[in-house]
């Protein structure tokens, strides 16, 4: 398990969370983004991300491609940052770049 830094974005981001009134106690699918130089090495990275609780879409834009990877998943510090560090180690030998996280929140979950 990662070190929690207290001062990190996921901290402030989960915090802002938490102020807009997120439901901590449901699953939800979390988004995490990469960014690849070449479809090829974004769609192998893509093929480890399948399964029930996952994921993975690759598009273009701006001359790069795109991967999203969803898991449905508690939005926990601990949860995120293990799964970004797991991403990191998969994207990274294949010239990929994590490009942050993020969660829908749905509108009836906000509060008045």
């Amino acid at each position: 398990m990662a070190t929690i830094s207290p001062n990190d974005i996921s901290t402030t981001v989960l915090r802002r969370m938490k102020e807009g009134g997120f439901d901590f106690a449901r699953i939800h699918p979390i988004e995490f983004y990469a960014i690849f130089p070449d479809e090829e090495r974004a769609r192998q990275a893509a093929r480890s991300f399948r399964g029930e609780s996952l994921k993975a879409e690759v598009t273009q834009r701006d001359g790069d491609w795109h991967l999203q990877v969803s898991k449905v998943m508690y939005a926990t510090h601990a949860g995120i940052d293990d799964f970004e560090h797991d991403l990191e180690v998969l994207v990274g030998p294949l010239g990929g770049v994590l490009d942050g996280w993020g969660v829908t929140q749905e509108v009836g979950e906000a509060r008045p």
